[in-house]
């Protein structure tokens, strides 16, 4: 009798899952500033809901994930901790610097520096310089060690930094440093560009590290926190948290790297969706997540999500490796309003759990999304989470007619119709990013959609998007969390390692075997089974003069002579994959200059129906009143505990304990044989039923 927990904490509510004996059972709670309080109020509503005391519940869990938002909220607020820089002197600046501007805004009057991570003034030169052989060319001398920590110490940092030129070819001189810290300032916390990632590029790896040294004490103070309390209400098994490129890492790994938590409950919702998409027979998926805060999607192709090699966080590249989602600041809590112009606005400010949109009567006075699907008649205020949260719809108009009718000389239902129709514009704009943007036609797509909010948007984001068909999952309010239960740990060990085809196949062996070393060792430190271990070999690799890599796959090694035309010949297609055929400079010389390996540890998943909060509804229907986003006041049928084997048209709601669906007029819905809810936006006549791909 296996109990298996998940967690996502979300920005405006942490979602729980639990799976026993092949059945799911769900929570939410409000998320809370310092996480560990929303969280332990999640798992309380779901000891509830198993029917257990304390004893019973906590001590019992044999494994418990977690996705968060620690990381991604401090990027996305640019709420750091103090940061000092040493870097080699004479690049002081190279922060600044940066890339130069090379956005997609095309007005150089809108162009913005990168935010400031660190302070100018806790930039710390550091007199050293190595080549890029590894060569040392400027020795550096325990009175430099000594007086750039001394300096950095002296600024105030909550921690520190390193990074130096070329240290991922020779780390001697970072950690000299890092062995100065230790012995003489054991509480800081560091960070070092040469351990957390060595590879070239010297702006995307001073990102990175300057990122992870700057979120490390905010980590570290809430993980203490949950472990300790989480530790003294039972819990015996070990944390795993979910990270940016796909995989789990436990919390004494996670520490080393908090920026990896980048995202990391978005990707939980992808890697549910992934599994969904195998139980449904379909290959190309659309994912969108939309939450109190974001909409976050992704694109899944050939039953793979895209891992990015070169990840942005914060509106800054980075050298992480992470999974391919685009987010839009627009969720169920985004704040509408009208700027200097006379233009309504939706987002990027949130109104987030407290005091939230103004419905929750918490003292919000600016209309978010959510007051707006209320004012439409789409949010049943007396059925809010089951009815366990109550609205108020009177201040729902009341701040639209304040903030946003009166100013631009609408009505309230007028209002609320546009901030719903802005809001489903601005999220599209998302899922054409990773469709239409990346070379693929999203007519060929399926959406599923997940998260609190998605439900009352998915048929306009799908519309305009160019997609026919949308599965909501049952459990689509807490789907990230279920999703996150369902990933594996990961661990990926990179070194920048130059190597052509004119070079032996022994130098490349060499370097995949010194990393698979290190992945062995994480296998062991982790202690996952040898049956449960998967190692893959990649390479970032490109053609001599271009700037920017595409990653391939190796086969296992080990790497000989005969084996280099078989590589040239898999770059080739991966890279045509990437940019359209013929689009390969076939004649050029091939440089590999990333090797990578993968470490998979495979999780022991329980499989499970997903049966929503685990508690029985009553199926019924009846019908209400409301004014459709884009059309006008009509009455449409309201189902709860929905299921039926022929499809139902719309206009309707279906009211679920923890998220209501709006299927629109000219649009039907049906129930999968998985229990899902299938959203066809074409009537049943003219659309093929839900199955595989076919082409």
């Amino acid at each position: 009798m296996a109990l298996h927990v998940g967690i996502d904490v979300g920005g405006t509510f942490t979602d729980a899952v639990a799976i026993e004996d092949g059945r799911a059972y769900t929570a939410k709670a409000f998320s809370t500033k310092d996480v560990t309080t929303g969280i332990l109020s999640a798992l309380e509503v779901l000891r509830d809901r198993l029917g257990r005391n304390e004893e019973e519940f906590v001590p019992k869990i044999e494994r418990f994930v977690l996705g968060n938002t620690i990381v991604t909220n401090a990027v996305d607020e640019q709420k750091y901790a103090r940061v000092s820089l040493l870097t080699t002197a004479g690049f002081r600046d190279t922060l600044r610097i940066a890339r130069s501007a090379r956005t997609d805004e095309r007005d150089p009057h809108a162009m913005a520096p990168p935010p400031d991570v660190v302070e100018r003034k806790r930039i710390f030169e550091v007199p050293e310089r190595i080549d890029t052989h590894g060569n040392v060319l400027l020795q550096l001398s325990p009175e430099g060690i000594e007086k750039a920590v001394e300096a950095a110490i002296a600024s105030d940092a909550e921690s520190i930094a390193i990074c130096l030129l070329w240290s991922f070819r020779n780390s001697a001189h970072e950690e000299a440093l890092a062995e100065y810290i230790d012995e003489h300032y054991p509480g800081v916390p560091y960070t070092l560009s040469s351990r957390l990632t060595p590879v070239y590029r010297e702006y995307e790896r001073m990102v990175t590290t300057t990122l992870d040294a700057a979120v490390k004490p905010l980590v570290v103070e809430h993980f203490h926190e949950l472990d300790r309390r989480l530790k003294a209400s039972g819990l015996r098994t070990p944390i795993q948290i979910m990270q940016v490129h796909g995989g789990f890492l436990s919390v004494e790994e996670t520490s080393k790297a908090p920026i990896s938590m980048f995202n990391s409950g978005p990707v939980g919702g992808v890697t549910g969706a992934r599994m969904l998409g195998e139980e449904l027979g379909r290959t190309k998926i659309l994912t969108a997540d939309m939450g109190g805060t974001s909409l976050d999607s992704a694109a899944i192709v050939g039953g793979e999500f895209r891992v990015l090699p070169r990840a942005e966080v914060g509106g800054m590249p980075t050298s992480l490796t992470a999974v391919d989602i685009e987010t839009i600041g627009a969720g169920g809590g985004s704040l509408a309003w009208v700027d200097g112009r006379g233009l309504m606005r939706v987002g990027p400010h949130s109104a987030g759990s407290v005091p939230g949109p103004a419905c929750y009567g918490e003292g919000g006075e600016h209309p978010a999304v959510t007051d707006a699907a209320l004012t439409l008649g789409l949010i049943n205020p007396e059925y809010y989470l089951a009815g366990t949260v109550p609205l108020y719809p009177e201040r729902s108009r009341r701040a639209i007619e304040k903030q946003v009718a009166e100013p631009l000389g609408l009505d309230a239902d007028e209002a609320a119709q546009g901030i719903y129709r802005l809001a489903a514009s601005q999220m599209s704009n998302a899922l054409r990013k990773i469709t239409v943007n990346r070379g693929h036609d999203p007519r060929e797509f399926i959406l599923v959609g997940f998260g609190g909010a998605t439900g009352l948007f998915a048929a306009a984001l799908a519309r305009e998007a160019g997609v026919s068909e949308i599965v909501i999952p049952r459990n689509a309010a807490v789907f990230s969390a279920y999703g996150l239960m369902h990933a594996d740990s990961v661990y990926s060990a990179v070194r920048t390692s130059p190597w052509t085809l004119t070079s032996t196949a022994d130098d490349l062996e060499k370097e995949f075997a010194q990393l698979e070393t290190r992945a062995e060792e994480w296998f062991s430190s982790e202690k996952i089974p040898d049956c449960r271990r998967e190692l893959t070999r990649e390479a970032d690799m490109k053609f001599v003069g271009q700037i920017f890599e595409v990653t391939t796959t190796l086969p296992p090694g080990p790497f000989s002579e005969a084996d280099k035309e078989g590589l040239r010949t898999q770059f080739v297609k991966d890279y045509e994959s990437e940019f359209g055929t013929g689009t390969a400079w076939t004649e050029a010389e091939l440089l590999l200059v990333n090797s990578r390996v993968r470490a998979v540890g495979y999780s022991e998943v329980q499989s499970a129906s997903m049966s929503g909060d685990g508690s029985s509804h009553t199926a019924s229907d009846f019908r209400r009143t409301i004014l459709e986003p884009h059309g006008d006041r009509v009455e449409a049928r309201v189902y709860r505990g929905f299921s039926t084997e022929g499809a139902v048209d719309g206009p309707c709601l279906l009211e679920e304990p923890d998220t209501t669906i709006y299927v629109p007029s000219g649009a039907s819905v049906e129930t999968t044989s998985q229990g899902h809810f299938l959203i066809r936006l074409d009537s049943p006549a003219q659309s093929a039923h839900l199955q595989g791909d076919q082409s």
